[in-house]
């Protein structure tokens, strides 16, 4: 983009200092895109974060259709991260990718990955709902972090046996994608609406 300095005695359409030094008008009706390609948190929102390792399990028949929709019930989904490490096979990731979702792929533990992201998105503002599709207790504090700065949370647990308790009670509320419980406390989002993305 050309940021060139307007004609003497003018702004340029950028708000940038004319040559006179004066500033022209922004215009405030753009949105504002993060350095990950995310939507300002103004916006609000839901940040989905999925587990991929310890959700995305043959005995659990996960279907990222189905933890996309639990997320999208909460509000409009301003990212969507499956986090999965090096052994991933090429079509898990092309499926991934071909249902919206960005992959991050991780050389190391994807818990920490993980749960350093979604804890600076917490501390920027980028979201008003923090999901975490994981069965994994060690999203605990993550989940209590984003509490602190007053976001609303949702566990998603891929299935009855693979709920963590402890991740559970700590959010705002939660979906279990077997449809045998959705536990929506304190929702913004409509019951009904979670209810029917946790059940296939």
């Amino acid at each position: 983009m050309d940021r060139g300095d307007g004609p003497e005695g003018e702004t340029t359409a950028d708000g940038e200092p004319s040559a006179n030094g004066e500033v022209g008008p922004v215009d405030e009706t753009e949105t504002e895109i993060g350095p990950d390609g995310v939507t300002d948190g103004a916006a609000g929102g839901v940040a989905l974060f999925v587990d991929g390792p310890n959700v995305l399990r043959e005995e659990f028949d996960v279907d990222l259709d189905d933890v996309r929709r639990a997320g999208e019930a909460e509000g409009p989904l301003v990212t969507t991260r499956l986090y999965l490490d090096e052994h991933a096979t090429p079509g898990l990731i092309q499926a991934a990718e071909a249902r919206g979702f960005e992959v991050v792929i991780t050389s190391g533990d994807v818990d920490v990955k993980l749960a350093v992201d979604a804890a600076r998105f917490a501390a920027e503002g980028r979201m008003e709902t923090l999901a975490i599709a994981s069965r994994d207790t060690d999203f605990k504090p993550v989940v209590e972090t984003a509490n602190g700065y007053g976001i609303r949370t949702l566990a998603i647990a891929p299935g009855e046996f693979g709920r963590s308790d402890a991740l559970r009670n700590a959010a705002n509320g939660s979906v279990t994608l077997d449809g045998d419980e959705n536990d929506v406390a304190d929702s913004g989002g409509d019951g009904a609406d979670a209810e029917s993305a946790s059940t296939q």
